[in-house]
């Protein structure tokens, strides 16, 4: 089983508009409402590809209601810890000719909601997979991944962490299945502008002798590289079409990556991964079978 921890989900609200005024009244030409959060976002686009998972994190007040009822109407299985105050947040994204963001910071979470979630994860079994995705609540102890890989360090899981700085660089002792930065995080964390796929590669394979068994890095508009357990190098170019959204195309790729492992086979989930994020990119929400399929197709 597949195993997404979400620590702070949301619901992102987001609005249209021709010409964004501040301090006037605006009238909208569209709006959508998705559930979602890096883990929740991984789970959707799982189950677009046919593969189960189970959810896992906090929600709170009548916001983390809708979030759970809306996992839960997709078919995916969810066992959150609810929050005895607050509400989860919801993130307003304005779309105009500048996109702005306003995200919510989402409810305390308690020290017992802490020792709940610990005690959900318990159910997670040798061979199974856990994702790890996102920055961590400033209620959280900074150290959370680690004591989450610490608390199960004597199972055989494949673990996913997407993160960036200390928190992926202080999890890397536990050999995690994949990490996955982009170039820019990846340079970020040795101090480093990488301009090449030579020098990225050489970085990433820093990155596997810390620890990390395969280390995916996307790279935008110039697609993703890869270095597998078995330290080969695969690369793979850009997905065509128009970018419409910047939400949740990091999400679809580890999806995608992890459903392609299926096949025990690299260089088809870093093309599935890749079409995964691409399809989510050109679509206004995540990733559908369909669009992911069809530009697999093209690669």
């Amino acid at each position: 089983m597949i195993y997404t921890v979400t620590f702070n989900p949301a619901i992102d609200y987001i609005v249209h508009t021709d010409g964004m005024k501040v301090g006037e009244v605006n009238r909208l030409s569209g709006e959508e409402i998705y559930f979602g959060g890096k883990g929740i976002n991984v789970s959707f686009v799982l189950k677009e590809l046919g593969i189960e998972s189970e959810a896992l994190g906090f929600v709170a007040g009548f916001t983390g209601d809708a979030i759970e009822n809306g996992v839960l109407s997709k078919g995916i299985a969810a066992d959150f810890v609810h929050l005895p105050e607050g509400f989860s947040r919801i993130n307003v994204k304005i779309k105009s000719a500048e996109e702005t963001e306003l995200n919510g910071q989402g409810p305390k979470i308690p020290r017992e909601a802490v020792d709940s979630l610990f005690e959900k994860l318990a159910k997670i079994r040798d061979g199974d997979t856990l994702v790890l995705a996102g920055s961590i609540p400033n209620t959280l102890p900074a150290d959370m991944y680690e004591k989450i890989l610490e608390h199960l360090k004597d199972r055989r899981l494949r673990v996913v962490v997407d993160a960036t700085k200390d928190l992926l660089m202080n999890v890397l002792k536990y050999k995690p299945f994949l990490v996955k930065p982009n170039n820019f995080e990846l340079g970020e964390i040795f101090g480093k502008e990488l301009k090449t796929d030579e020098e990225i590669a050489g970085y990433a394979a820093k990155l596997k002798d810390m620890g990390a068994v395969n280390v995916l890095v996307s790279m935008a508009g110039d697609g993703a590289l890869l270095l597998d357990e078995n330290g080969k190098t695969h690369r793979c170019g850009v997905c065509k079409g128009t970018v419409r959204n910047s939400v949740g195309a990091g999400d679809s790729m580890v999806a995608g990556f992890i459903a392609g492992c299926e096949k025990n086979d690299y260089e088809y989930a870093l093309k599935l991964g890749t079409a995964a994020g691409g399809a989510t990119a050109f679509s206004e929400g995540l990733a559908k079978r369909d669009e992911i399929f069809g530009l697999l197709a093209e690669l």
